[in-house]
Order: C-alpha cells, then sequence, then structure tokens
C-alpha cells in the first residue's frame, strides 16, 4: 500500500518538480491547477486557528504547492516537519516546493534526506536517487556539453561576384577619355554553386554559475564555372560566460577568423567580444553587446582597419530582431576612402507550419557612410542594402533537415560601380548532432 502511495502521489510531483527545474515536460500532477487553487482559496482562511495540525498543513501545503504558492507552501510543510520530523512525504513535498522556488542546494539536502528513509520502496528510492544526482549536477554547473551541425547545398547565384550589370561606366577623374568598359570580373556574373558549412561547439561548467565555451565555424563555397569567387573561411571562438543570480548572463570571448578567395588567403581578423543578456519570461531575452575586429589584408595594407561595433537584440523562441552601429577606420590615412561608419537593423524568425515542417525568413537592412573621397569617382560613397531570404525547414528525421530557400540582395550606391541586384536559390540537407 505504502508503494502505491509513493508512486501515485510522488513520482508524477517528481516529473513536475523536474519540469519546473531543467526544463524537462511536466507529468500530470495528482491535482489540477484549478482544483489546487480552489483548494488553497479554502484552506487558506483557515491557517489561523488550525496552524500546528499536521494533516491541515499538510493539505494546506499541497494546495499551495500545486496552485503555485510556493512560500506558503514551504512555510505549512515546515510546520508538519516540526511536529513529525519522520514523515518522508512531507520532506518529499518541502524538497518539491524548494526545487520549484528556485532553492536547488535545500531542495537537494531535502531529497537526500527522504531518499535515506527506510519507509521508502525500493522502486521510488532508486528515482528519488536519480534526481539527487540531477541536482547534483545543477549545482555542479550542469557538466559539458557538445553540439554542432553540418549543412550541404546546392543552387543558383545570378551574381556571384555582387557587381553591376552595366557594361560601360565614366570614371570622372577620366572623363575626358568617355565612358569605360568595364571588364568581365566587375560586371554581374551568374554561375551554379555548392556550399558546405559546418560547425562544432562546446560548453563546460567550472563552477554553478562560470562556464568556458568554444566554437570552430567553417565554410566553402565553390561556383562551377569560375573559381575567381569561390570563398572559404574558418573561424575559432573562445570565452567565459557568468550567470548571476538573476539568471542573466555576462560573456566575454576571443574570436579569429580566415578568409580565402579564389584559394589564396584574402583576409585575417581577430578580436573580442563582450555581451550581456538579459533573461525574461516565456523563452524571451534582451542582449546588449560591443565588438572589436582587427581586420588585415594579405597583400592589400589600405584596406587594414579597426571595426568597432555596439549592437542592441532581442530574441523569443520563434524571433529575433537586432540593432547594430559602429565604425571602421583603416589604419593608414591613405586608405580613408574605405573608412565608414555603418548602421544595421535585421529580423528573422521561424515559424512552425505542422509538426515537421516551419517556415523561415529574414530582412535586413544595412546602410554605410564613407568618410573621404573615392580617389577615381571624387565623391563620398554612400551605400545602403536591403538582403532578404525565405525558406522552409523539413524534418526527414530528428536530426536530418531538407531546406530550400531564396535570398535577395539590392544595393544602392551613388557610385555606379557598386550599385547592384543580387538573386539566389538553393536546397540542401542540414544536419545537427
Amino acid at each position: 500500500m505504502m508503494c502505491k502511495i509513493w508512486v501515485t502521489r510522488f513520482l508524477p510531483a517528481m516529473a513536475a518538480l523536474l519540469a519546473g527545474v531543467a526544463g524537462l515536460p511536466a507529468a500530470a500532477q495528482q491535482q489540477s491547477p484549478e482544483a489546487a487553487a480552489a483548494a488553497y482559496a479554502a484552506l487558506a482562511p483557515q491557517e489561523a486557528a488550525r496552524a500546528g495540525d499536521p494533516e491541515f498543513d499538510y493539505a494546506l501545503g499541497i494546495a499551495a504547492l500545486d496552485s503555485g504558492n510556493y512560500g506558503a507552501a514551504i512555510i505549512a510543510l515546515q510546520r508538519v516537519l516540526a511536529v513529525q520530523p519522520t514523515n518522508a512525504a512531507a520532506r518529499a513535498e518541502l524538497a518539491r516546493a524548494y526545487a520549484l522556488a528556485g532553492d536547488i542546494d535545500t531542495a537537494r539536502r531535502e531529497f537526500a534526506t527522504v531518499v535515506d528513509d527506510p519507509s521508502l520502496p525500493d522502486p521510488v528510492r532508486q528515482r528519488f536517487t536519480g534526481f539527487v544526482r540531477q541536482f547534483d549536477r545543477q549545482i555542479a554547473g550542469g557538466g559539458s556539453d557538445v553540439s554542432g551541425f553540418l549543412d550541404a547545398r546546392a543552387g543558383h547565384d545570378d551574381n556571384i561576384n555582387a557587381a553591376t550589370d552595366l557594361t560601360q561606366i565614366t570614371i570622372p577623374l577620366f572623363s575626358f577619355l568617355g565612358p569605360g568598359q568595364l571588364g568581365p570580373g566587375a560586371r554581374a556574373q551568374k554561375d551554379e554553386f555548392y556550399e558546405l558549412t559546418g560547425g562544432v561547439s562546446g560548453v563546460t561548467a567550472v563552477s554553478r554559475q562560470d562556464r568556458l565555451f568554444a566554437s570552430v565555424l567553417g565554410s566553402w563555397r565553390d561556383n562551377f564555372d569560375t573559381s575567381a569567387f569561390d570563398t572559404a573561411s574558418l573561424t575559432g571562438t573562445a570565452g567565459f560566460a557568468h550567470s548571476f543570480a538573476n539568471r542573466d548572463v555576462l560573456s566575454l570571448s576571443g574570436q579569429v577568423q580566415r578568409f580565402w578567395l579564389d584559394g589564396d588567403g584574402y583576409r585575417n581578423s581577430y578580436g573580442a567580444v563582450a555581451q550581456y543578456t538579459n533573461v525574461l519570461s516565456q523563452g524571451r531575452a534582451i542582449t546588449v553587446s560591443a565588438q572589436y575586429n582587427r581586420l588585415d589584408f594579405d597583400n592589400q595594407p589600405l584596406l587594414d582597419a579597426d571595426r568597432f561595433a555596439v549592437a542592441l537584440g532581442y530574441v523569443t523562441r520563434n524571433l529575433s530582431a537586432t540593432l547594430s552601429a559602429g565604425k571602421e577606420e583603416t589604419r593608414r590615412q591613405a586608405g580613408d576612402a574605405y573608412s565608414n561608419w555603418f548602421a544595421n537593423a535585421s529580423l528573422g524568425g521561424e515559424y512552425p507550419l505542422t509538426e515537421r515542417l516551419a517556415v523561415q525568413g529574414g530582412i535586413a537592412f544595412d546602410m554605410r557612410r564613407y568618410d573621404a573621397a573615392d580617389v577615381l569617382f571624387l565623391v563620398k560613397r554612400h551605400d545602403e542594402r536591403v538582403d532578404a531570404q525565405i525558406g522552409l525547414k523539413l524534418a526527414l528525421t530528428d536530426s536530418l533537415f531538407f531546406q530550400p530557400r531564396a535570398s535577395f540582395t539590392r544595393n544602392w550606391s551613388n557610385i555606379a560601380l557598386y550599385d547592384y541586384d543580387r538573386f539566389t536559390v538553393s536546397a540542401g540537407v542540414r544536419l545537427e548532432f
């Protein structure tokens, strides 16, 4: 009989406990929230007169706990244990109340006491011992985790070099010569392509509130008919994150990147990022970040620059929005025409259509204002660009997805050489692990 009581009451209760603590789906509790709220409303007015009666305090504690009144539940259940210190059922409920209230340390101690109770049936003892181990893991910071992805896709790009579709252009500095013919590399080129992208990231806890993290991300894009605009990149990131008592997170990280064009080294980038995340309810968060990067271009010293940026972001379970701005300053005065102020706004999201199908999309706006006049066109360059993307994500298995996608870019510039549009379509598969 005792085993049946423990199983029917406490195993669902502990599943609910872990749902509140570890984000797992909750099993059905013995009382529905509505029934618990009604029971608590009926019992709470009697507390002044009946407090100290273990049966009343236990019933009040259960009703308070199941209706979300964790503080009242803790007080009522503590009164039960003051009179009946060997009441394992009341102690298990008290542990659940502490856990749902966020006090994992006290919850773990109360559970350990319950596990040592000789009246506890073995099947229940084994489950409770597992819960204690999970609390130990949380107290230690969550342990370590490794995840990653691999994305392979192919498609068509009508402007692989992000260039104008004009064939002739007049350069003000040489206007007396009339319009000049643009070479193939300066005109929009279309081609089919395939692209491989993959990454691995890991995190390990060094204490309850502190974690170390690192990731490596690589990409390779090959155009079928020409290699002049084939690209590849490799990015490494490593850092430290601290979680505060209110669940907010401060992270500091360093980042290095190598970028290749047509198989040859093109640019190195290395820098640092500081980010503060304010965690809100219902899967939402606000982020504030500051970033510095040093850009070193192979054999193009006039492009070498320091880049500073700040950003504000808002994320939900299905949506992310970001505002950012900053300055890219060339390190040589002769390169001032490439120095610029920039601002960016982006919005993206993923919305499920069915259990296995979701639509993905995003739009971004980028604005740049350059510091000095272009040496050939004799004006300060200013650009505005819009990027839009839409696609589907179809789950073939729990970790394998089919993703068709289309994207469009339009860049407006006061210098005709940099005024262009671009359209791509592609399809691929993504493996997540």
